[in-house]
């Protein structure tokens, strides 16, 4: 006897399981987005400076040479530090769930192929500016990471470090007002 032989038929499809690895969509998202941001305002972006009263960075421009580690690092591996660095800033400051090839390292590494290392790392910069109220400019960010790009790297990754150490969210949001009638002292006894 012949046996009636069945149609195949496809199998249902189904999307692979996300799977870890270095590449995050949101962090795709968020670049692109932040790159588009740039790019949609030229100008203005290149002339921004930081507001009257910003801070002053907390740490120097050449103490890069402290810690070692993080020196040693940045100067083999500068993605690592960079992605390290935008993890802290925008996503957990105490580094919970940080992988060292990650999307933001992958971009700093395919940018430095094609000699624009200096884009994310200004832009970066900027970012670290903006959240904690710092002095600086564009200008200064882009001639940093041309001229000191391994310096720039240690100094934004130590200053995200010491503020997210002391809780400093950001700058000063309210100056100190006196109390109204002046000062009060307690009665003494």
């Amino acid at each position: 006897m012949a046996e009636q032989q069945q149609p195949m038929t496809a199998a249902p499809a189904t999307a692979p399981a996300a799977r870890p690895g270095p590449l995050n969509d949101n962090d795709m998202n968020e670049w692109k987005s932040r790159f588009n941001d740039v790019l949609g305002r030229p100008g203005e972006v290149v002339n921004s400076r930081s507001p009257e009263g910003s801070q002053p960075w907390y740490t120097s421009l050449f103490g890069c040479f402290s810690p070692i580690d993080l020196c040693c690092m940045t100067y083999c591996l500068p993605c690592v530090t960079f992605g390290k660095t935008h993890h802290r800033l925008r996503k957990d400051g105490n580094l919970a769930g940080y992988e060292p090839i990650n999307t933001s390292c992958l971009l700093f590494c395919g940018s430095g192929c094609f000699g624009l290392y200096f884009i994310p790392m200004a832009m970066q910069r900027a970012d670290i500016r903006e959240k904690y109220h710092l002095e600086g400019s564009c200008l200064t960010d882009i001639a940093l990471a041309c001229c000191c790009g391994l310096c720039d790297l240690v100094q934004q990754e130590k200053e995200v470090a010491h503020r997210v150490q002391t809780g400093a969210a950001g700058g000063v949001q309210q100056q100190y007002q006196a109390p109204q009638g002046g000062m009060a002292y307690p009665e003494q006894k």
